[in-house]
């Protein structure tokens, strides 16, 4: 093979392999620049913070992520400091504006009552409080039983009625008061959020004193996704003991079936000749 020949093409494979490397450089560079590009730093918890925590630097950290943001992002701490928080936020998960109180507003369970709404407090046992399921968050029924005005004259007892349904439970703790003696004591205390007229009624309701002692609370756990507000009648003492109150179940009597008639088959005899042959016919009357 002639020798310029195979100086050209060694020539021509180092200028090829040259480019090559130049553009692999040059587009690495680029696909770098844009993964960078794709990931922003954001707002974080260092640690479990709790419900109406007030948001200091020390509760704070970053975290970087990849791809669109999520709704509400906070990406300055400062933006985060001082504001309530108002649900649980679990460590490293990104701080939102939905999970924070408004500036200013301050921190406590007064930072979680949303505008318009109230938090009505009510003592509760661990019956009433549903066994310790009645969590924020939760869906209830209140429930109220007492003896109603002017029921020791009717001789009508003790009734119960529903008096709030679907109703939000925006905290559960226990709180610590004084009994009759005056000594300290650890209760139960679940605040619910209610409309002011909700409110109302459930103050009433607490404090109801018909027959010498006050209405006795009881919550009805219900299924969050369940929000139909149904009509339900009250039920007295003297109701709950009677026949038309909780009716037994009667048996089932099946109807007794006639039994239906068997048609009348008659026969028809016709003599030909010698030949002699018979037809049946079924009477539709029943008459042969």
């Amino acid at each position: 093979m002639n020798r310029r020949l195979i100086i050209v093409l060694l020539c021509a494979f180092l200028v090829a392999g040259g480019c090559s490397l130049l553009v692999y450089r040059m587009i690495g560079a680029r696909v770098n620049g844009s993964h960078q590009s794709a990931t922003t730093r954001v707002v974080s918890a260092a640690g479990d913070i709790k419900l109406g925590t007030i948001l200091t630097a020390s509760n704070l950290s970053t975290t970087e992520i990849a791809g669109a943001l999520p709704k509400g992002a906070i990406l300055k701490p400062e933006n985060a400091v001082g504001r309530g928080v108002i649900s649980d936020i679990s460590q490293g998960e990104a701080i939102l504006e939905s999970r924070l109180a408004a500036a200013g507003s301050g921190g406590g369970l007064a930072a979680t009552i949303r505008k318009g709404m109230r938090a009505c407090a009510i003592k509760v046992d661990e019956v009433v409080g549903v066994a310790g399921f009645v969590t924020p968050g939760m869906r209830v029924d209140v429930l109220v039983s007492a003896d109603p005005p002017g029921a020791a004259n009717s001789g009508a007892g003790m009734q119960v009625r529903t008096v709030l349904q679907n109703i939000e439970v925006l905290s559960a703790g226990t709180d610590i008061q004084k009994d009759s003696e005056g000594k300290p004591q650890s209760v139960r205390v679940v605040n619910l959020l209610v409309t002011p007229a909700q409110a109302q009624v459930l103050s009433l309701a607490t404090g109801l004193n018909g027959g010498g002692s006050p209405g006795h609370i009881q919550l009805v756990l219900r299924n969050p996704l369940d929000t139909d507000v149904t009509q339900v009648a009250g039920t007295g003492m003297g109701q709950l003991f009677s026949n038309d109150a909780a009716p037994l179940q009667k048996p089932i009597l099946l109807a007794k079936r006639e039994p239906k008639p068997v048609p009348s088959v008659y026969s028809v005899v016709v003599y030909n000749g010698s030949q002699r042959s018979e037809e049946k016919f079924v009477s539709s009357e029943g008459n042969q």
